[in-house]
């Protein structure tokens, strides 16, 4: 019973929670603000707000693709939200944070993976490197 405890109040375990409670209530207000924004400006310009109406019928059976229409409408604008409102503003702020820092790493030049600077030899491809320390400049 103490490693499921263990389990469940490890970090990461509850930061995934949180993030997923949060992103929940975030696509909520998204869809909110889609459906009480966006859509009647699409009916201004196309015409028709709601598109879960539009169907196909073909013997008989009913296909309602309207329903996948409104569905992928609100996804982009979803993914459109998120990125002009979430990711781009807090790419920006970790670039301004990164700014003043050392680098730690770099490239190796033989396979291109990510090595400590002052490393002699690449932990990846084994080969030698000359430290960039000794580098001339």
């Amino acid at each position: 019973m103490s490693g499921f405890k263990k389990f469940l109040f490890r970090g990461n375990l509850v930061d995934l929670a949180v993030a997923f409670v949060v992103g929940a209530a975030f696509a909520s207000l998204v869809k909110d603000f889609a459906n009480s924004f966006i859509t009647p400006l699409i009916a201004l310009l196309g015409g028709k707000p709601d598109y879960t109406r539009l169907s196909v019928t073909i013997d008989g059976t009913k296909f309602p693709y309207g329903v996948f229409v409104t569905s992928a409408i609100a996804f982009v604008i979803t993914s459109v939200v998120v990125y002009f409102l979430v990711v781009l503003p807090t790419t920006k702020l970790i670039e301004r944070m990164d700014r003043g820092k050392e680098a730690t790493e770099r490239e190796c030049p033989e396979c291109l993976a990510e090595i400590p600077i002052k490393a002699r030899r690449c932990q990846f491809c084994t080969s030698e490197i000359v430290p960039l320390t000794q580098m001339p400049s």
